[in-house]
């Protein structure tokens, strides 16, 4: 085959599907402002493949009918970005636009043209010239060489390679939530996540920041390449601003400032190693020496429930992180510092139950306002329409009742999700200011509610002495949401 479409393109400035002469291989450089063909006649395979050349979503990507999955999958449906999130569920290979087997270097050749920033992360990459001598991985080892059934590549596809990486990853099941391994699974399993009618998706952002998906990258790009996912802004992506302040608690730290002071001068070629950097990042300590269980020394389960720390299990992971700081600290030092954290802990936590404490006599009392029962339920909590009742605390799931609640019940959830989780990503990351700071806003917040409970308590008492009762119910049980919500379930 020669290149007589592009000729026809200079002189015509047009180039339909007529003019194709099934090559197949595009390159972005067109000279009508259309399309153009280069020879791929080494091949000589007589392979033909169609190209269309006006592509459409409707051949490619996620079925636009595509369902929710999970425990309340029918009640929601999932945005395109899901495709990426979770390809396992949602990924549906292109057809109709580019047939036929390709090999590794035949779609480089063509993707050199049509993307040439992925290929050039590839070229960048360990795949492209691993150290060990062995063959290349090319793409059609992760994604396939059938371009009618192409996937994108899961946890289980790196799997096939990296045996022991994988099955770190999901051992990190056994210590449960928080767990990047138990990412979607929460996620879509949790009651907020549907709190919409089934005509309305669900909003995306939340999954993005909070929950990783199970097929891109740590890193934002195409490739992560291992010195790409030593340094912190990896991780920082997605653990930054709250409840997760990583990312103002690691550079806020003496590792961090550090970090930033002399981090471009480091060689990140090397390993994850004692005596290799001068301080320590993200990977270096909660990935120790590559490995891929980020949750095996967790002690405190980031910060959201109140623990045991001196369990047998959280003994060994205290002496797991012991002998981690030994590497650059004296080991009584590092378990100095262990027992300041469970110190700022015990603080955080005296505080936080003193609020709850509030909250439940008033729901002892009955002095939530509105009531549980005078608030609409959520979509999916058909017992909670038969005995409404305010969750108050961890273990009664306030993490999924913070949209249909009164005032005060909202503020301590912000008192519980953001102020003591800054406090404890200060504690943890040795940023003390930021410990100062969350605990200043868990006292603000905590005379904040016991403002709120006497001020409630007055118009009890004033409501008992009129005879009177406030009834907010059209309030909250109309409105543009509500009203809408109501209507889709």
């Amino acid at each position: 085959m020669g290149i007589p479409v592009v000729e026809l393109g200079k002189r015509t400035g047009k180039i339909d599907v007529a003019d194709c002469m099934g090559c197949g291989r595009c390159v972005t450089e067109c000279p009508t402002g259309s399309l153009a063909f280069r020879d791929v006649g080494s091949r000589g395979i007589g392979v033909l493949f169609l190209l269309v050349l006006t592509a459409s979503s409707a051949f490619a990507g996620m079925d636009p009918k595509a369902e929710g999955v999970g425990l309340y999958g029918d009640l929601w449906r999932p945005e395109p970005v899901h495709e990426y999130w979770d390809p396992g569920a949602y990924h549906r290979p292109e057809t109709e636009r580019v047939e036929g087997r390709f090999s590794g270097p035949e779609c480089l050749e063509c993707h050199q043209g049509l993307t040439p920033g992925i290929v050039n992360d590839w070229k960048a990459s360990r795949h492209a010239a691993p150290s060990s001598g062995a063959a290349p991985v090319t793409c059609d080892a992760c994604h396939g060489n059938d371009h009618q059934a192409l996937t994108f590549p899961t946890p289980a596809t790196c799997g096939t390679c990296h045996l022991q990486q994988h099955g770190a990853f999901l051992a990190e099941r056994r210590y449960g939530f928080p767990s990047h391994a138990l990412a979607m699974e929460r996620a879509v399993d949790a009651k907020h996540f549907v709190d919409t009618s089934p005509r309305r998706k669900p909003p995306p952002a939340c999954n993005a920041i909070r929950w990783p998906p199970s097929a891109i990258p740590a890193t934002p790009g195409t490739v992560s390449t291992p010195p790409e996912a030593r340094r912190p802004e990896a991780c920082l992506t997605c653990h930054s601003g709250p409840p997760h302040p990583d990312d103002e608690a690691y550079f806020a730290s003496a590792h961090g400032r550090r970090y930033r002071a002399e981090g471009k001068d480091w060689d990140w070629s090397k390993p994850l190693r004692k005596g290799n950097y001068t301080v320590p990042t993200c990977a270096y300590c909660h990935m120790q020496e590559g490995r891929h269980q980020v949750a095996d020394k967790a002690l405190w389960k980031f910060g959201l429930k109140e623990i045991n720390p001196f369990t047998a299990e959280n003994k060994i992971k205290r002496k797991r992180w012991i002998a981690l700081c030994s590497e650059c600290h004296d080991a009584a030092q590092a378990e100095t510092w262990l027992k300041e954290l469970n110190h700022e802990r015990t603080r955080a936590w005296s505080v936080l139950e003193d609020a709850e404490r509030v909250l439940r006599g008033l729901r002892s009392d009955d002095l939530l306002s509105p009531r549980p029962g005078e608030r609409p339920p959520y979509p999916v909590d058909w017992w909670e329409k038969h005995w409404p009742r305010a969750r108050i605390g961890f273990y009664e799931g306030q993490a999924s009742a913070f949209y249909n609640v009164s005032a005060i019940e909202r503020d301590y959830f912000e008192m519980w999700y953001f102020d003591n989780l800054l406090a404890y990503k200060g504690a943890a990351h040795g940023a003390p200011d930021m410990v100062t700071e969350g605990h200043r806003k868990l006292h603000d917040s905590l005379a904040r509610l016991r403002e709120q409970e006497k001020d409630l308590r007055a118009l009890d008492l004033l409501e008992r002495k009129s005879g009177k009762k406030y009834d907010p119910t059209p309030l909250w049980k109309h409105g543009p949401y509500t009203d809408r919500d109501a209507e889709g379930n």
